[in-house]
């Protein structure tokens, strides 16, 4: 074990560094340095005093150098733990030996700055100065062993550069406590915050994912819009190839439908011409058969007092009447005719669709006054055709079912004033 000058525990040397580390505890005699002599040679290792040495090779010399010393001089004798080193070193410099003559070699080394400069001090008092100037700089190593090396170092100096030292390394193994705990606390927030780091990582990393997966979604819609696309343009492109070879082929199309325009005008005016036709037609018959009244009135009542027709049923007075007969058997029309004229009504006639065209119906219905429908000789269309327009012009019109004489007479009854109308037919036949 070591000694230090107030009998209390000193701190050893971290290995391999050189800082001040705790070592093991150090009893201290009493005795004290050998007063120095008037001479400038400098004490060497083996002449300090016994407890001066533990201090020296703890704070003075790293572990690694003094195993390397220790293992080159003692060779396989030297001890792997590194406190029984300390202690054996310790032991071997308090004697002049191998080993504490390279230790002493190795210290002369290290510190040759330190011993330049003190070998300028004279007297204690510089070196006490010089030396807190030196623990100012954080020289501690090179000198200590300057100091306690010195021909003037008194026992006085000595314990002062002693006590020091000790204390040092009571604040040093402070200093480490306190850093090994925040050491620990360190190490603990460390965790911590690697973790959140990992928790941090792996939201981005599913971030990116995420985004990747809607990247490739977008272009994937992208590719397809635009492959829509170019099928519409393509669709396109073959329509307007279409229109094109269609306006080639048919250069002489505006004309066609302009002239198709004009047809339908024309007809639309052969129509108008029609009926004013007719028309006339019926104001020259009315004319006519004023002219004839006579002659007319003067035949009916010769008819009607000679006894052929006594038995007749007497026909009502339309006089001025343009009657239009639709349908009916066409063998029969020439006496329709002559049943109309003998009540002084003009006869128009239509055959219903069978010969004659439906846009002429249209212009008869016009030009007629009463109608008379003969639904069992006429065909579908022509029926509608003249319900219809007897209703929107409000017409009289008879449905007569079974054509022949007997009902045109009837029908004639029916259309005088104050006739009564038969029923309407469900459909025309």
């Amino acid at each position: 074990m070591c000694t230090g000058p107030l009998g209390a525990t000193n701190i050893l040397v971290r290995p391999g560094t050189g800082d001040l580390a705790p070592a093991a505890l150090l009893p201290t005699p009493a005795a004290a340095l050998p007063t120095p002599g008037a001479g400038s040679r400098r004490r060497r290792l083996w002449d300090l005093d016994g407890h001066a040495h533990c201090p020296v090779l703890g704070v003075c010399l790293p572990l690694a150098v003094l195993r390397k010393l220790a293992t080159k001089v003692l060779a396989q004798q030297a001890p792997a733990d590194d406190y029984e080193l300390h202690c054996l070193a310790v032991a071997e410099c308090k004697q002049r030996t191998p080993l504490a003559e390279a230790v002493q070699r190795e210290l002369d080394g290290r510190c040759q700055r330190a011993l330049r400069e003190s070998a300028a001090l004279k007297t204690s008092e510089a070196l006490l100065q010089w030396w807190q100037q030196a623990l100012g700089r954080n020289e501690l190593a090179a000198a200590l062993w300057a100091a306690l090396t010195h021909p003037r170092c008194t026992p006085q100096l000595a314990k002062r550069v002693e006590g020091d030292v000790h204390m040092l390394q009571h604040q040093v193994g402070m200093a480490t406590r306190v850093d090994l705990l925040r050491f620990d606390a360190l190490v603990k927030e460390n965790a911590i915050l690697v973790r959140e780091l990992a928790a941090a990582d792996q939201r981005s990393t599913r971030r990116e994912q995420e985004h990747t997966r809607l990247g490739q979604l977008q272009q994937a819609e992208i590719a397809r819009l635009r492959a829509q696309l170019i099928g519409h343009e393509s669709t396109a492109a073959q329509l307007r190839h279409e229109l094109s070879r269609l306006e080639a082929a048919a250069r002489d199309l505006p004309g066609r439908l302009a002239l198709a325009q004009q047809r339908d005008e024309l007809r639309q005016r052969q129509h108008e011409l029609q009926r004013l036709v007719l028309q006339a037609g019926q104001e020259a018959d009315r004319q006519r058969r004023r002219a004839e009244e006579a002659e007319a009135m003067q035949q009916r009542s010769a008819a009607a007092s000679s006894p052929e027709c006594a038995g007749e049923e007497r026909l009502p007075t339309l006089d001025e009447r343009a009657i239009l007969c639709v349908g009916g058997r066409t063998a029969s029309v020439p006496a329709y005719r002559q049943l109309v004229e003998r009540s002084g009504a003009r006869f128009l006639h239509h055959d219903g669709g069978e010969e004659d065209s439906a846009a002429r119906l249209d212009t008869t219905l016009s030009a007629a006054d009463l109608v008379i429908c003969q639904t069992g000789c006429i065909s579908h269309n022509a029926y509608w055709r003249v319900k219809d327009h007897c209703k929107r012009t409000g017409k009289r019109c008879i449905f007569v079912e079974n054509p022949s004489s007997a009902g045109l007479k009837r029908a004639l009854l029916a259309l005088a004033p104050g006739g009564a109308l038969p029923a309407e037919p469900a459909e025309a036949g």
